[in-house]
């Protein structure tokens, strides 16, 4: 698929966001249940891509995804050929990078739960995924919505470990940030400039969306 810089890195956010949603939100339950074993630890590595600078969350990403690293050599064995300079690898860079902004707002949001309507919930016989489904997560969806707002908008913005395991490939993988870098790389100022406006403003609208969404009175 050949998309220009800025419909790119929307398609590859929100990609990375639904990745999030899938296996952030589980992620952020246990973390919410505090008899969770060794819940400091994994604390730690999910939180992890938030402080790593992003050479160093690329390069690490490289060392997995590449060839002879565990994840690229099982798609190279499963015949799904290599996912380095992929807009697949893109998408794992904006999931690695984004996914701790989602886990740690829906995390506080599962927190603020009373426990009393879960327990209630458990006496009537219900069980644990239907509570999630029915209480938990209907009562936690202004933080998960926050997390989503927040990981989507790193998403787009994600550049450092993109450019490291995805490369700049126009139409596959040159993404609205790697593509302003390489216009002023390239003395292409005008270009950047109004690239960057259309990203920042873009951006700026769907957080807005989401934000008014989030206001929204519940009845």
């Amino acid at each position: 698929m050949e998309l220009p810089p800025l419909a790119l890195s929307f398609w590859i956010a929100m990609n990375a966001t639904v990745l999030g949603l899938v296996m952030g939100l589980p992620l952020a339950w246990l973390l919410a249940r505090r008899t969770l074993p060794a819940r400091d630890l994994l604390t730690i590595l999910i939180l992890l891509p938030m402080v790593l600078p992003p050479t160093v969350l690329g390069y690490y990403l490289l060392i997995v995804v590449g060839q002879g690293g565990p994840v690229g050599w099982l798609a190279e064995t499963l015949g799904l050929g290599r996912i380095v300079f992929t807009q697949t690898a893109a998408v794992i860079a904006a999931f690695v990078a984004s996914a701790p902004f989602l886990i740690r707002a829906a995390q506080a949001g599962f927190e603020q739960v009373d426990p009393a309507y879960v327990e209630a919930a458990r006496t009537l016989g219900r069980s644990e995924l239907a509570i999630w489904l029915t209480i938990t997560l209907p009562l936690a969806w202004r933080a998960v919505l926050a997390g989503l707002a927040l990981a989507f908008a790193r998403a787009v913005g994600e550049f450092g470990a993109t450019v490291m395991v995805a490369g700049s490939i126009p139409g596959r993988t040159r993404t609205g940030s790697i593509a302003i870098y390489d216009m002023v790389q390239a003395g292409r100022m005008q270009e950047a400039n109004v690239l960057a406006i259309a990203l920042a403003f873009t951006t700026a609208g769907v957080l807005f969306l989401l934000t008014r969404v989030g206001r929204t009175p519940s009845w």
